[in-house]
């Protein structure tokens, strides 16, 4: 069963969740709300919503060698390695109530 198939949403449809926890710290604080897009554009680096040990869970994908790992932002958890983008149910389109400027730092 998908996330979608459970709360209701149609399957390429964005929705949005909770963060629970602090393994995506500082980026994402506990609390955060995140918005997913289950057709957004799997990368290196995307923060990614993904099925893995019978439980969805909220990490970076990182790639490397043609390897893909999901990776906490905290030091505090473990990087775990992922057979294949299957897994990958959806990317983080945004965080709601943080604008570009509270991200983004110019040099003047």
């Amino acid at each position: 069963m998908s996330l979608c198939e459970s709360s209701g949403c149609a399957e390429a449809e964005p929705y949005a969740l909770r963060v629970l926890g602090d393994s995506m710290l500082p980026e994402f604080k506990d609390g955060a709300i995140i918005v997913i897009d289950p057709a957004g554009a799997i990368r290196d680096g995307s923060y990614v919503i993904a099925y893995h040990n019978d439980e969805y869970t909220f990490r970076q994908l990182r790639i490397v060698d043609e390897r893909y790992y999901l990776a906490p932002l905290n030091d505090l958890y473990e990087t775990v390695e992922i057979d294949s983008l299957d897994a990958i149910k959806g990317v983080v389109s945004q965080q709601a109530g943080r604008r570009r400027k509270d991200r983004k730092h110019y040099d003047r």
